[in-house]
């Protein structure tokens, strides 16, 4: 059952997929009463409510099936170093466990227009671009590559779904993997490579920040508009030393349900942790800038976006901001939750 205050619904797992030796899906069955509430979008993501080791913790994975196909809602997780959330998972997650989610959210999904897609995966990237193939495949006539980045060949996330799929759809799905204990790092030249002959396709890019970065400059620079360009980052963008060294904040304003609340700002947080501190419940999911839903307008004041994959350039003029990556850069500042 849904929890009233929050929106969390309580999922039982179904089923549990060993996917490599580092990566597990969890099928989750949906209860009927929340049924409506979670209808997703193929590239969207839940946010899990989890208690690890006494302590409440809230992270986002995205979904790895797809919405058209009739398969059960499932999210795929990877290990991480430093990801206590994910090991848990890893490491614990039964068949039968039950687990708390927010309903599905998040902008990286497909676009109307109809044109080809030309996805770049590296790691646990592949999550929301096997959603997304699924669904384009199965809902369009959309000719798609892909371009998937692994470590070495037992890292490979979805190797037999993705090679049935390219065996079934042999016109339209074309996957080219990369192996960096073959091939070395992925390089530039690898990258333009694939896009050469593009054309006006539609980009699709997760996986680690580095590589992020490297496909979406390669991307620009064939003069590619960045509307048609997609990116979901699983990584929050480290605050910088300049970020937090640069302020001058005094004060921050926080306008939230009708309430007006203003607070001392302690340098080097951002709008969303300082309205956390202030004892606000201010909207938020992914934390990384990629799904909008912290996003709020600063009416006075500046603040700088360490990381924007959410806003158009319309929004940030008219002073929209994604609160978790905004750090005020006056010396006060007052944000509206509308």
């Amino acid at each position: 059952m849904a929890d009233l205050a929050d929106d969390f619904a309580s999922l039982r797992i179904k089923r549990v997929v060993r996917e490599t030796g580092d990566a597990v899906s969890l099928v989750l069955d949906i209860p009927e009463d929340c049924a409506p509430r979670f209808r997703y979008q193929a590239g969207q993501f839940l946010t899990l409510r989890v208690q690890v080791a006494g302590d409440q913790h809230r992270r986002c994975y995205s979904m790895s099936s797809s919405p058209h196909n009739g398969d059960d809602l499932q999210i795929t997780v990877k290990r991480d170093g430093g990801g206590l959330v994910s090991n848990w998972l890893n490491d614990t997650a039964t068949a039968g466990d039950h687990i708390e989610a927010a309903p599905p959210e998040g902008r990286f999904v497909l676009s109307a227009a109809d044109r080809d897609i030309v996805a770049f995966a590296g790691g646990s990237g592949i999550t929301p671009i096997h959603s997304l193939i699924g669904a384009a495949l199965a809902g369009t006539s959309r000719r798609i590559r892909l371009f998937y980045a692994n470590r070495s060949r037992d890292s490979v996330i979805f190797a037999d779904s993705l090679g049935a799929l390219a065996k079934s759809h042999p016109d339209r799905l074309a996957v080219r993997h990369h192996l960096d204990d073959v091939d070395g790092v992925v390089q530039p030249e690898a990258i333009a490579s694939f896009i050469a002959d593009a054309g006006d396709a539609e980009y699709y890019i997760c996986g680690p920040g580095p590589f992020m970065d490297a496909v979406e400059s390669a991307v620009m620079q064939t003069g590619t508009p960045r509307t048609r360009i997609h990116l979901e980052r699983f990584q929050v963008a480290a605050v910088s030393a300049a970020d937090a060294a640069a302020s001058v904040t005094e004060e921050v304003t926080i306008e939230l349900d009708r309430r007006k609340t203003t607070v001392e700002y302690r340098s080097g947080n951002t709008l969303l942790q300082t309205a956390r501190i202030a004892g606000l419940r201010a909207p938020s999911s992914c934390e990384t800038g990629s799904c909008g839903t912290c996003m709020a307008r600063i009416v006075e004041g500046s603040a700088h976006m360490i990381n924007n994959d959410a806003l158009d350039d319309d929004e940030v003029a008219d002073g929209w901001v994604l609160t978790c990556q905004s750090m005020p850069t006056s010396r006060t500042v007052r944000v509206v939750y509308e």
